[in-house]
């Protein structure tokens, strides 16, 4: 809509830090894109970005300004969904922030499903951790969040949980394959492949590993969940996820195989070595989302608990 575009233009160039960058971006010259930022400090009476050398960044007041910004759109897109919804045709556009364990199976089913009964529905996926996650939840970049860890910010509304106790994935062949359960002290001196610290399996392992006095040989760190999954065919060792990673269709029982590799095989670790985590299922506190978030929401809520059963909370 016109009368947002000047919004719109304060919003990418904070996100790019230049206006020049801004301008390519917005597909202006640098000259019209400055003169509008300057007309818009001025009916504000206040400038909203510092200008350094390298670039511009906002001040105290354009950072209020921009959240401002960021609510006028999601208002927006929220009216424009339910305008939608009147026609019977469900429009929209999804944003979802999540850690790699649901970005791996879960969400692409979810999305698939939920599009294939809304197909004017469109989603954006933004892969990160934690306060990552919440952060982008308060600047409206994220409508929904999906984040396995604790939650730190009172402005974060948790729609629901998922208890996930953490698994070993090894190769079939392996001298742990034919354990039930895997202990910790089992691990002492076998070779790990961790994820990053940012992922909450890593900081339920390490609280483990530390209370255990256990010291596996962590040959490598990644955040990409196929990356280990295929280092593990060039080299044996093991890693570490939850079930709504590893398996598409049900949850993961005792000797269960892990169904994206035939290769590799799951075990759940003792959850007296190591706690289950949770998994949240959030937006922002107070937030009304648009119809084709909120719906979206609902949908992966009822999947969980279809999947999952007593393991859901709300």
């Amino acid at each position: 809509m016109r009368f947002m575009t000047s919004l719109r233009f304060i919003d990418v160039v904070a996100r790019e830090g230049s206006i020049r960058k801004a301008a390519d971006k917005l597909a202006i010259t640098s000259t019209a894109l400055n003169r509008r930022i300057l007309q818009i400090e001025e009916e504000i009476g206040q400038p909203l970005f510092e200008r350094l050398p390298g670039g511009v960044r906002l001040n105290t007041a354009g950072e209020i300004f921009l959240q401002h910004i960021r609510s006028q759109f999601a208002d927006l897109a929220r009216v424009q969904s339910q305008i939608a919804d009147l026609s019977g045709i469900r429009r929209g556009h999804v944003r979802i922030a999540s850690g790699a364990d649901a970005l791996r199976r879960f969400l692409p089913e979810a999305i698939a499903t939920y599009r294939g009964a809304h197909p004017a529905v469109s989603f954006d996926l933004a892969r990160c951790y934690g306060e990552e996650a919440e952060a982008r939840l308060f600047s409206l970049d994220a409508d929904i969040a999906l984040i396995f860890a604790p939650i730190r910010a009172a402005h974060v509304h948790v729609a629901a949980t998922l208890r996930q106790q953490i698994h070993c994935v090894m190769p079939a062949g392996h001298r742990l394959a034919g354990r039930d359960t895997i202990r910790i002290r089992d691990l002492s001196g076998e070779r790990v492949v961790l994820p990053t610290a940012q992922s909450g399996v890593r900081q339920l392992l390490d609280t483990a590993f530390l209370r255990r006095s256990v010291e596996p040989d962590v040959i490598l760190e990644s955040d990409s969940f196929e990356f280990m999954q295929n280092f593990l065919h060039f080299e044996p060792a093991l890693f570490f996820q939850i079930p709504i990673a590893i398996n598409a269709g049900r949850a993961v029982g005792g000797a269960d195989a892990a169904d994206f590799d035939e290769r590799l095989v799951s075990r759940p670790v003792d959850m007296a070595d190591v706690a289950a985590g949770t998994l949240h299922i959030c937006h922002l506190k107070g937030r009304v989302l648009p119809v084709a978030a909120a719906k979206f929401l609902d949908d992966i809520i009822t999947g969980l608990r279809g999947r999952y059963s007593d393991e859901v909370d709300q």
